[in-house]
Order: structure tokens, then sequence, then C-alpha cells
């Protein structure tokens, strides 16, 4: 094959081929149109994420079950705290020691026991009236008993039997009557059957008051020192006027002084008139 029979190139490639001079003017671009850029939305800005949380909580979309429970739960949650504060400021066990707390314990044993054979007691006479053949003369019997025990405790008759004597000391006239009435309470908890101060005589309707830097017992004065005369279990009695917080610390901040002296013969000779009820009267009558 010769030169003369090469086929000719299309003239198009070679123009394609052919550089483009630089200085020939290029072809303008074409502008955006309006309509698209208008088509393309900004975007939105990013929130940050207290934004978010203010978003989500308000405005705020309770209903009405929601409110109600929350109110309930508000009210309950005071009442707890209220009871755990008082319960807190009045605990006077939390800095007691060892041995205090196991006396308490004993304390609260005693009068369980004390309760137990109360309880036995009168199984008892139930059971003898019951069984016995003259019954009249068994229940004339157990009514004078009863009547002396009545007696004992309503501070009619005079007493005697062990216990113990309490003496309080108030240089500074600074003890109270209420501070005395806590004494008076605390020997009754703790099995007090007759008690006397300075010659007047404790029953259950007698009240203390303040006079004058002195104290009053159903309307007497008394001056100290407060001398108690108190018959009972002493094991028992002697404990309940020391346990943490009790009467002697008490008596002590008030720098008074109390002594507690056990003896197997306490002689409670004040006597209280007994006065007839203006209005209850005896079933039996």
């Amino acid at each position: 094959m010769n030169a003369d029979d090469t086929p000719e190139r299309p003239r198009e490639s070679q123009e394609s081929q052919t550089p483009q001079d630089p200085r020939e003017p290029q072809p303008p671009h074409e502008a955006a149109r309006p309509e698209e850029k208008g088509e393309e939305a900004a975007p939105a800005p990013a929130m940050t994420g207290r934004q978010r949380l203010k978003a989500g909580l308000w405005p705020p979309r309770v209903t009405r079950a929601q409110l109600i429970v929350a109110l309930l739960l508000g009210v309950l949650g005071l009442g707890l705290a209220i009871q755990v504060r008082s319960t807190s400021d009045n605990s006077n066990l939390r800095g007691a020691r060892q041995e205090d707390l196991v006396r308490i314990l004993d304390e609260l044993d005693n009068r369980t026991q004390r309760l137990e054979d109360e309880k036995r007691g009168l199984e008892n006479q139930r059971t003898e009236l019951e069984n016995s053949s003259n019954q009249a003369a068994e229940a004339r019997k157990q009514t004078a008993q009863k009547e002396r025990q009545l007696g004992v405790l309503a501070g009619t008759v005079k007493a005697h039997g062990p216990g113990i004597e309490l003496t309080v000391s108030d240089p500074k006239k600074a003890v109270q009557s209420d501070m005395l009435l806590d004494a008076i309470q605390e020997l009754r908890a703790a099995g007090a059957e007759a008690i006397q101060i300075n010659g007047v005589r404790v029953a259950a309707d007698t009240y203390f008051s303040d006079a004058d830097r002195t104290v009053e017992i159903d309307g007497r004065k008394v001056a100290p020192p407060y001398r108690f005369k108190v018959i009972g279990k002493p094991q028992d009695l002697e404990p309940a006027l020391n346990i943490p917080g009790g009467v002697v610390q008490t008596l002590q901040k008030e720098q008074a002084t109390a002594s507690v002296t056990r003896s197997e013969k306490i002689i409670v000779d004040a006597l209280r008139s007994a006065e007839r009820p203006d209005y209850a009267r005896s079933s039996s009558q």
C-alpha cells in the first residue's frame, strides 16, 4: 500500500484537534436563573441544648391527672419530712450508752411483767368466785380487799412497804412544777403505788402549779428541798429516774441535785380527804 492509498481523515476531527486561539472571545457563561435560586430554601440554624430544653418545657403540657398526682406527692413528701424531723429532734436515745439502753429494756420488761401479774390475779379472783360454795362471802372478802387497795391509790389510807426516797435540792429555786410532775409520771410508770411530797399525798387528781418562785401541790405551797416518799419495787423505781434525758439529767441542767435512796420500809402517812362525788354513783346502788 502506498502513501497515496492512505484514507483521508475526516475534517471535523482535524478541526477538533486544532488548538483554540486564546485571543478568540469566549462565549459567556449562562447566568443562573432567578427562579432556581428561589427554589433552594436556606438551611435552619442549629438549636443549642438549652433552647431545645426550653422548647420542650414551655409552654407546659400538663394534664389534670398529672397535677393531682404532683400535689399528692408533694403533700406526702412534706409529711415524711415533718415526721423525720420530729423523730430526730425528740429522740433522747440516740446518744445513749449501751448499758442505758439495756436498763431501759429491763424496765419495759418489768412493766410487762407487772401487767401480766395483775392479769393473773384478776383471773384467779374470777375463778375463786366461780368455784366458791359461798359466793356472797367470797365476794364481800374480795370487795374489802379491793377497797383497801383503792384507798392506798386514792390516798385515803396510810401505806407502808419497800420503795425509795428521792430528795431534790434546789438552791437557786430553778425547779418548776412541770419538772416535779415529770418525776411523778416516771415513778408511776415504773410501778409506784403510793407517793407523798413534803407531807402532801399525791393521787390521781393532784395538780401542780408555780407561784412566786415556789411550787404549789393541790394549792399548798412546798419549798425545797423536795422530799419524795415512794412505795414500789426499788429495782424499778430508781432506774426510771436515771434514764438518759430523764428526771435526774433534767434537774442537773437546772443546777439542781437529786439523790435516790432505797429502803425496805417506806411509810406514806399523809392522807387526803375522801370526797363524795356530786354526780357519779356506784352502779350497785
